[in-house]
């Protein structure tokens, strides 16, 4: 399952990044597949869209998600470690 996490478009609409995360699966692959179906995508944004320029989209993977998880995962260890110090006398 692919996750649109945000998208950055240039003052121009010539250009957008679109930012993805993922449940599943191969990062690199997902953003190859995304990117060789960017211009379907962008014809269907531009049949829905009623405006003058519709960008070129440029997908990203976003490690955001996937570092919060780990971060969490740190701290975890971190408050676990603690709890086990102070309980020894």
């Amino acid at each position: 399952m692919v996750t649109l996490n945000a998208v950055e478009v240039t003052p121009d609409y010539a250009h957008a990044k679109v930012y993805f995360s993922l449940l599943r699966g191969d990062p690199e692959e997902t953003a190859a597949g995304l990117n060789a179906a960017a211009g379907f995508l962008r014809n269907g944004l531009f049949k829905r869209l009623h405006i003058h320029t519709v960008p070129t989209l440029h997908f990203i993977f976003d490690r955001t998600t996937e570092r919060a998880a780990d971060m969490n995962a740190l701290i975890a260890r971190a408050v676990a470690s603690r709890a086990k110090e102070e309980g020894e006398p």
